[in-house]
């Protein structure tokens, strides 16, 4: 997923079952590279957050890409593939999401975080330089943000 590229409207997941097919997919690593958009990215991790829980989403999905990329034909080095921080500021971002947006329904859910400004990849520069999010070692590693802390009120 690429954090530089324009944003960009998606359009809505029609239903829940429409969500459950893309989290399925891309755990039993059958959903097409090319169909891992953001939006497949945000749906996957708010679905794990809701059913799994802040922490255990974490350690899923920590494992969950990187299988899904192997399984792709992808890498996971310090250049490419699965993206530590990134991933982990998504989860945080859910989370929060989550607690101050409890619609009903998931895909209601999905649809609100993809096109608001928890799901925004350009919020995720808010907390981190470019210089800083992406390098291999904020790929390969937490790396806290060097803008400001991370705060839920600064994204509304």
């Amino acid at each position: 997923m690429a954090m530089d590229t324009p944003a960009k409207r998606f359009v809505p997941l029609s239903d829940d079952a429409a969500v459950l097919a893309i989290v399925e997919a891309f755990k039993a690593r059958t959903l097409p590279f090319a169909d891992w958009s953001h939006q497949a990215h945000l749906a996957t991790g708010l679905w794990h957050v809701a059913t799994h829980g802040e922490e255990a989403a974490k350690e899923l999905l920590r494992e969950g890409i990187r299988a899904y990329n192997l399984s792709v034909g992808g890498v996971n080095t310090d250049m490419r593939g699965f993206h530590e921080t990134v991933t982990m500021y998504f989860v945080w971002s859910a989370a929060r999401f989550l607690e101050r947006f409890p619609q009903t329904g998931l895909a209601a859910r999905v649809n609100a975080y993809v096109e608001g400004p928890f799901g925004a990849k350009d919020g995720i520069f808010t907390f981190w330089t470019k210089e800083r999010l992406l390098t291999p070692e904020a790929r390969l590693a937490w790396r806290d943000p060097d803008i400001r802390p991370l705060d839920a009120d600064a994204l509304c």
